[in-house]
């Protein structure tokens, strides 16, 4: 009852506020102007996507083997999983890495912690098809890994590092002082104190951090096609090229004759991305709990 009446009463201050200043109000209005507009984006996309896409869901879009008849989606779902798990395993212990040693270790007036930050924020804004470039010519043609997984990996973990590396230095700062003075308090090390309470409790940042960069890794096309390839099956090893998921929906499209196809590719691709932002968010919620 009484948290009614608190919430009767600020609702009756703020729409008094609101009167006395009609700007405020405006801004307001704005607000939520741009919020139902991007839900109404997101919708009509997701609803269009599936309209176009779901009819044509056929089990040959799932056969193991690619052909120009089933033109089959499976080893480009395959690809795309061992895709985000060899770009992460490189790019997230680089990351987290430079975070910690940026907030845990690093003096803060120290004038090298601003050209590695100035240097970070300048590669998160470099268009994916210079990645691309730079991936053919350094990971493919100088180091002769040639069309590969291994190539595409690495330059999909050098495009993803700064967005995790942000994020994860973010979620750092955002941790209380006190738990780290707790922890030296009872006689924990700086090691012991980083990787036992500061981790943990910033784990929801380094997770979202993650996210964004495995949807940026699904989605990305320009930059593997100069690197991994655009071999429509399974790579045997790292060595091998394939496609991912985003380049099979693109070749599909670009050829005009199997549109129906690139649409059923979007379908599956919104569903894997949907199903990975599930799991990680499921994994950082049993982490926090099991901090708490």
């Amino acid at each position: 009852m009484k948290h009614e009446t608190i919430n009767r009463i600020s609702f009756r201050q703020r729409l008094s506020s609101y009167r006395n200043n009609p700007l405020s109000f405006l801004l307001l209005l704005l607000v939520w102007c741009a919020m139902a507009a991007t839900v109404f984006i997101l919708l009509f996309i997701v609803f269009y996507i599936l309209v176009n896409g779901v009819p044509h869901l056929t089990p040959g879009l799932f056969s193991p083997v690619y052909t120009t008849d089933n033109v089959s989606a499976l080893p480009a779902i395959i690809t795309t999983l061992l895709m985000v798990g060899l770009s992460l395993a490189i790019a997230v212990p680089f990351g987290i890495g430079c975070a910690i040693f940026l907030v845990e270790y690093a003096k803060k007036t120290n004038r090298f912690i601003r050209y590695v930050r100035l240097t970070t924020e300048t590669l998160a804004g470099i268009p994916s098809i210079i990645y691309g470039l730079f991936g053919m010519l350094f990971f493919v043609i100088a180091l002769k890994w040639n069309l590969s997984l291994l190539a595409g990996g690495f330059t999909l973990a050098i495009m993803v590092l700064p967005t995790i590396m942000r994020s994860t230095e973010e979620a750092l700062k955002a941790t209380p002082d006190a738990y780290r003075e707790g922890s030296f308090g009872l006689g924990a090390g700086r090691l012991r104190t980083v990787f036992r309470i500061v981790l943990p409790s910033a784990m929801p940042g380094i997770s979202a951090g993650i996210i964004l960069s495995v949807g940026r890794i699904v989605g990305e096309t320009a930059a593997l096609i100069y690197t991994a390839g655009t071999v429509a099956k399974v790579p045997e090893n790292i060595f091998a090229s394939g496609r991912t998921l985003s380049i099979h929906m693109y070749l599909l499209a670009g050829e005009g004759i199997y549109t129906d196809q690139a649409y059923a590719t979007a379908v599956i691709l919104l569903g894997f991305v949907l199903v990975i932002n599930f799991i990680s968010s499921f994994i950082t919620r049993k982490i926090t709990k099991g901090q708490d």
